[in-house]
């Protein structure tokens, strides 16, 4: 069956705003590389200084990255989706589940900021506004009581024509982050 030209559309419309979040993500990475070495050596002295030898906040900080890395892993829409789907869902069913899911498990991981640097914390905020922002429209333009398998397939068909997903762009970012960490 073709697609109309208000589904082509519509596919076009969120395949651009994935594509701007991935630009928006890498560009924060560039631009805040600089800014946030300079504030993670500031930190690290900071809590060298305020730890036994310094051995207490680095495991906190690791720890915090592993969390966040396991969110973002959590709230990919595959990942997503196998863990919130339930038989008989509708869209407006999985729409809602789904988003709750996102929030709560955003919610529990929250405090993680405090361990983090800023950039790979507005990676993690990203990327759950985002997949929430495409869920609700791709959730919209479907019939609210349809199956949930509609709402679904079009998600990970979505994701699918990306080369990297939001959720793959920010895992590297926080990877980074991490790494710089172990560095120093």
């Amino acid at each position: 069956m073709m697609p109309s030209s208000q589904e082509l559309l519509f596919i076009v419309i969120i395949a651009g705003a994935v594509v701007l979040v991935i630009w928006t993500l890498k560009d924060t990475l560039k631009k805040g590389e600089k800014k946030e070495k300079e504030e993670k050596e500031k930190e690290l002295k900071a809590a060298a200084g305020k730890t036994e030898g310094g051995g207490v906040i680095l495991p906190l900080q690791l720890q915090a990255y592993e969390r966040i890395v396991l969110f973002v892993e959590r709230i990919a829409p595959q990942n997503l989706i196998s863990r919130v789907n339930q038989p008989g869902f509708t869209v407006l069913d999985m729409q809602i589940a789904m988003v709750s899911s996102i929030k709560s498990e955003y919610d529990h991981n929250v405090s993680q900021q405090i361990y983090v640097t800023a950039q790979a914390w507005e990676a993690v905020k990203t990327v759950k506004e985002q997949t929430i922002s495409i869920i609700n429209q791709i959730g919209l333009k479907l019939p609210p009581d349809a199956p949930s398998i509609e709402l679904n397939k079009q998600i990970l068909e979505l994701f699918m024509l990306q080369p990297e997903s939001p959720s793959d762009i920010a895992i590297e970012i926080i990877n980074s982050e991490a790494r710089k960490l172990m560095q120093h």
